[in-house]
């Protein structure tokens, strides 16, 4: 009789990832179904308004469509970290909540940016700009274009109380996850105020302030709600308290961050066919981000120069980005930012491994945290 073949870690590993994968895929998949169906029904009452409202739908439509949508990845993970069912629609329900939510910043933050790309096509303002020119319509376009972004994007906000509103009441009304819901929206506003305060009144914040600044910039306009609270709402949602969730906060917020400031190092130094932003964009908007405090922290007078040249400079040339790249690389300022993503990495890592939860759900949010910090530039 054969003896009985004992699996190896390898082969366990593989199992894992597979599991991973199919779930994974399941979920995104009933995601996409669920914001396909919204748009349906969108589309048919802004029809049913006036011809000329069904672009709006269009707008987010397009927007929210592709992507590897790592927020909704971390929701169902929470949730089923939490012992939810793999079948439960409300996950999905909630994760398209928190999609719709993003497609809302996402336009904002490209009006505020004054952004003419988002993921290699025209920002929704100026999509509708660029509609406006075609037509040939009276008054202003780019008016127009801003104008409507921003109702766009309240439109795309109301979508997503809406959503994640069904996903509430599907599990029973959980207080915390509706209170986690709304701090989220509440932060994310505030981090995108001190963004554009920060690009205005740099000269208000003393030096020794201006590095404390941009942490609270990145991780209450980025970091929170891109990982901390899509996993927190998941466990939440599942019907976990806020003090049985300490630990997966932990981790998610420095997942959270490292995958900022990866962020921010991309929108200094990223190739524009892969970022779908034109180069040195972040510097040429004035984004005072972790990387620009470090770099005016520890440069020389003719380095931090080489920087504030083109801090908020829409017209700075290809050339003058490059100078200043290279003066952030001299200053020590991208090494030491890459550093902090590898220890915030290493937290991140350590705070999955303690959690109390099933061996596919920490090697699912190993999984995701690599995707997120491990981006090419």
């Amino acid at each position: 009789m054969p003896t009985p073949s004992i699996p190896s870690a390898s082969d366990s590993t593989a199992a894992l990832q597979d599991q991973i994968t199919a779930e994974t895929s399941t979920f995104l998949e009933g995601v996409e179904h669920e914001l396909t169906q919204w748009f349906g029904q969108q589309t048919q009452v802004a029809l049913g308004i006036d011809d000329a409202a069904g672009e709006l739908v269009q707008a987010i439509a397009d927007l929210s469509t592709g992507g590897k949508r790592m927020r909704a990845q971390l929701l169902y993970w929470g949730w089923r970290s939490a012992g939810g069912q793999t079948d439960s629609p409300i996950p999905i329900q909630a994760a398209a909540g928190l999609e719709l939510f993003q497609t809302a910043a996402l336009i904002h933050d490209d009006v505020i940016d004054r952004s003419d790309t988002r993921r290699s096509m025209p920002s929704v303002h100026k999509r509708l700009e660029h509609l406006h020119v075609n037509r040939s319509w009276d008054q202003e376009p780019a008016h127009f274009g801003v104008s409507s972004a921003i109702l766009i994007g309240d439109l795309a906000l109301t979508w997503s109380e809406q959503l994640f509103g069904q996903a509430l009441a599907a599990a029973g009304h959980p207080a915390e996850a509706a209170q986690g819901f709304n701090l989220m929206r509440t932060e994310v506003m505030i981090g995108q105020y001190l963004d554009i305060h920060a690009e205005v009144a740099a000269g208000d914040v003393p030096s020794e302030r201006a590095h404390r600044r941009a942490v609270d910039i990145l991780r209450y306009k980025s970091a929170k709600y891109s990982a901390e609270h899509p996993v927190a709402l998941g466990a939440l949602l599942a019907g976990r308290t806020e003090a049985q969730i300490a630990g997966h906060r932990k981790f998610a917020l420095a997942l959270g961050e490292a995958f900022q400031i990866r962020d921010d190092i991309l929108g200094i130094y990223g190739d524009p066919q892969t970022t779908g932003k034109p180069a040195g964009d972040d510097l040429r908007e004035g984004k005072r981000t972790v990387v620009i405090a470090k770099h005016l922290e520890h440069a020389t007078e003719d380095q931090a120069a080489a920087v504030t040249r083109v801090l908020g400079r829409s017209e700075s040339t290809a050339e003058d980005i490059m100078t200043a790249r290279q003066a952030i690389q001299a200053s020590g300022a991208l090494e030491q930012v890459e550093e902090s993503v590898d220890l915030l990495t290493a937290a991140a890592k350590a705070g999955i491994n303690s959690l109390q939860v099933e061996p596919v759900v920490a090697a699912a949010f190993h999984r995701i945290l690599q995707s997120a910090v491990r981006r090419e530039r």
